[in-house]
């Protein structure tokens, strides 16, 4: 059955036994960051007890957690008193990332003009692991308020952007990362099997350029390019998507394939 999140599940560090044996390594800063990370996809305030289960901690633990994040403010009680939920400094190293991350600050440009070049929805998603996740979103009119919000996130199988990312990656490699994934699909045209995925990566590789229609929303048609950084390898891809109603998969591509390959070469090695 289709799924209907349209999030991927956020990746969590794959820390090896020995990243925690390490002397540097602060336990403590790790449980803060868990009890953080409980509020991912909840649909509302959250108890005590449901952050407890969440970030896998004790009661107790979890109580002292949420009391010292309180009173730094980056989790708060909720107006309505149910529950809490993350607190207002949490914006703050949003900010942090978006101003100081040299790849966002140049995009912002090109993605603008790219926007009011082909007048479709123009997305930047940087590469983590089993998702892509949203650093900038230049929306249409038919978005909901939830899917133009930054650090929205989409798995990397099942998305242009990240047959884009996995195109650009040794083979192996790419085909490891999809057998890793949730492949839960999220419409009844999600590709989920490992060797279609990996067939449209490789058409992609031939391509330049990769071509998404009914993926992750239903009647949505989407392009993918890659953004590579110095050493060549993918990180980050530009999204143009549009609506299967207006378009045919041909009249798309050559309408937008060109613009896309252009801002994506631009922004590579930024």
């Amino acid at each position: 059955m289709p799924r209907n999140t349209t999030l991927a599940e956020p990746g969590k560090p794959d820390l090896q036994p020995q990243d925690r044996a390490s002397a540097l390594f602060v336990q403590s800063v790790e449980k803060a960051f868990d009890v953080l990370s409980a509020f991912h996809h909840a649909d509302g305030p959250l108890k005590l007890s449901e952050i407890a289960e969440r970030a896998v901690l004790d009661r107790s633990a979890a109580q002292r957690m949420v009391h010292t994040l309180r009173k730094l403010r980056y989790i708060e009680r909720d107006t309505s008193g149910h529950g809490y939920v993350p607190g207002v400094r949490v914006l703050d190293h949003t900010l942090d990332f978006l101003r100081l991350n040299p790849l966002v600050r140049q995009a912002t440009p090109v993605l603008q003009d790219l926007r009011a070049e082909v007048r479709q929805r123009i997305d930047l998603s940087l590469f983590d692991d089993l998702r892509m996740i949203y650093a900038s979103r230049l929306q249409t009119r038919r978005q909901s308020f939830n899917a133009s919000i930054i650090g929205h996130s989409v798995p990397t199988f099942c998305t242009s952007g990240g047959w884009a990312i996995l195109a650009r990656l040794p083979i192996s490699e790419a085909q490891a990362l999809v057998e890793r994934s949730d492949r839960r699909p999220f419409t009844p045209h999600t590709v989920t099997d490992v060797a279609e995925v990996m067939e449209n990566v490789a058409r992609t590789r031939a391509n330049g350029y990769a071509l998404a229609l009914d993926q992750i929303l239903t009647g949505e048609i989407a392009m993918g390019f890659a953004i590579l950084d110095a050493t060549g390898a993918p990180v980050a891809a530009i999204h143009i998507a549009g609506s299967l109603s207006d378009w045919t998969p041909e009249d798309f591509v050559a309408s937008v394939a060109a613009s896309g390959q252009h801002a994506a070469r631009a922004l590579s090695r930024y």
